[in-house]
């Protein structure tokens, strides 16, 4: 076969051009417009990457983000200060209270009878004390009048002794029998030991006051005690009804008419829907920047995607485990390595048509926004590299 048949052949089989000289089929050509249109978007992507890189490490890696996170509020638990039956309860479930609205009242008649004994004891402490002074009055003019009959018997026993001092020289001489002296002598004898014993009876009386004053001091003590049992019984009374401590919403009642309430149990709670704040959970590794005061984005699950403003308030000073009923205790067992969360307090910036339908409980997605302290973490770096070499 010449090579004008060759020709002739692959004209009238053009399929057996399409395949390789090995049976496969031939690869397909892509024509110019589609490699410029690759080209075109691969660059677009190449582009777009890097702008997201450039972006994250400029600012998206500063924003923390959680879903751990609730409405929190600090409610207030009403609970009685004396026991008692319940008399009155004042309010219903989810009602809205002002600080100092009444509440509940305790029967608070056993607390009044305490008052009026109280008030009894004091009347009778008066009483002690105002017959101790008029003893003491009394003892006064027992005083004088032994007093009086002191002087009376020295007078007498210096006369008697005076006569016994001008009869002795008449005794000696002759004068005067000495049976009569010796009569003067004994009766002079007489009038000094008088003269003692009204001494003597002289202090018992003054004495006798500072026992009437002590009796005084005693009821004192006793009208002071009973004025002290007065004012608790008072304060009791008072504690009988029961007032709201806070501005608030009324909740979890569990008071009813009748019931025995002891002191300290739980009666109701009181939510102040005002000072509602949020409760973040990060991870420990997302804490390295955040500070309190940087700004927070918030979507709560109730409010249907509207978005928030809050900032940091505060951070917790342990981790959550720390503070549950149970801490983990990692030096005993086996040890495996969890993330633990730390509690962040967040303030909640809403209007009044969203605190309304706001309660603490609700489920909260938050982002913190951290680029204030990026520099942070190059400054702790510094110090721990001084310390080091100092440490060297």
């Amino acid at each position: 076969m010449n090579q004008n048949e060759l020709d002739h052949d692959r004209e009238a089989s053009p399929a057996a051009d399409d395949h390789s000289p090995e049976g496969e089929p031939a690869a397909p050509k892509i024509s110019k417009r589609a490699k410029l249109i690759l080209l075109v978007v691969g660059v677009v992507v190449l582009i777009a990457v890097a702008f997201w890189y450039v972006r994250h490490q400029e600012y998206g890696k500063y924003f923390q983000e959680t879903n751990d996170a609730q409405v929190q509020a600090d409610a207030v638990t009403v609970a009685p200060r004396v026991a008692g039956y319940v008399a009155d309860v004042l309010v219903a479930d989810n009602q809205d209270v002002h600080q100092g609205q009444p509440l509940l009242r305790i029967d608070p008649r056993d607390f009044r009878a305490q008052a009026s004994q109280a008030e009894a004891q004091i009347a009778q402490a008066a009483a002690g004390s105002q017959n101790a002074q008029a003893s003491i009055d009394e003892q006064y003019a027992m005083i004088e009048q032994a007093r009086a009959q002191l002087t009376a018997a020295r007078a007498k026993a210096a006369h008697d002794a005076g006569e016994v001092a001008r009869y002795a020289p008449l005794a000696a001489s002759g004068a005067e029998t000495r049976q009569q002296l010796a009569q003067l002598r004994a009766t002079a004898f007489q009038s000094a030991q008088d003269a003692r014993a009204q001494a003597a009876t002289l202090l018992v009386q003054q004495r006798k006051v500072a026992g009437f004053r002590a009796q005084i001091g005693q009821s004192e003590a006793q009208r002071r005690g009973a004025k002290a049992q007065l004012e608790s019984a008072n304060v009791n009374v008072g504690a009988t009804l029961i007032r709201a401590a806070i501005n608030g919403r009324v909740g979890n009642k569990t008071v009813t008419v009748g019931q025995y309430a002891q002191a300290g149990t739980r009666l109701m709670s009181i939510v102040p829907l005002d000072n509602l704040y949020i409760v973040a959970n990060f991870k420990e590794t997302q804490l390295a920047l955040m500070r309190a005061g940087q700004p927070a984005t918030i979507h709560i699950d109730a409010l249907g995607g509207v978005e928030l403003q809050g900032r940091v308030l505060s951070i917790s000073p342990g981790t959550g485990g720390q503070f549950s009923i149970l801490p983990p205790q990692n030096a005993t067992g086996n040890f495996t390595k969890i993330v633990q969360r730390v509690p962040v307090r967040i303030a909640l910036q809403a209007g009044p048509e969203a605190r309304r339908l706001l309660v603490p409980g609700l489920s909260v997605s938050v982002t913190v926004d951290t680029t204030s302290a990026k520099g942070d973490l190059d400054r702790i770096r510094e110090q721990q590299d001084r310390l080091s070499g100092s440490a060297r």
